[in-house]
């Protein structure tokens, strides 16, 4: 399953793992009917076989905001919600937004 991040601690943590090990995170708004579907589609992914040799976050971008802004900041990815976004060695490798965040297309670019 997934892990929550609430902190630019717990942030920076997840980055320097990056070098060792992909990771992958869900930037989610509780107040989005879209970003709902795309939470079903992540954890309909991840109740599958995922990837072993990715991390799986998700990060509150209202609730934690500095930390979503952090990561798009870092990623140098320009802020969607939905989003989702797959990074190793600090750098975005693959990202997606909105009703493009789907079991199908994260299987299709992890396995």
């Amino acid at each position: 399953m997934w892990k929550e991040i609430t902190t630019l601690e717990e942030w920076n943590d997840m980055l320097a793992q990056s070098e060792a090990k992909q990771q992958l995170i869900l930037k989610h708004s509780t107040r989005c009917p879209v970003s709902s579907s795309a939470l079903e589609e992540y954890e309909d992914y991840l109740k599958s076989t995922p990837n072993a040799n990715t991390d799986y976050y998700l990060v509150k971008v209202i609730e934690s905001r500095p930390v979503s802004n952090q990561i798009a900041e870092d990623l140098k990815v320009t802020h969607a919600s939905p989003q989702i976004i797959l990074f190793k060695d600090k750098k975005n490798v693959w990202n997606s937004s909105h009703w493009s965040v789907t079991k199908k297309h994260i299987a299709a670019v992890l396995d």
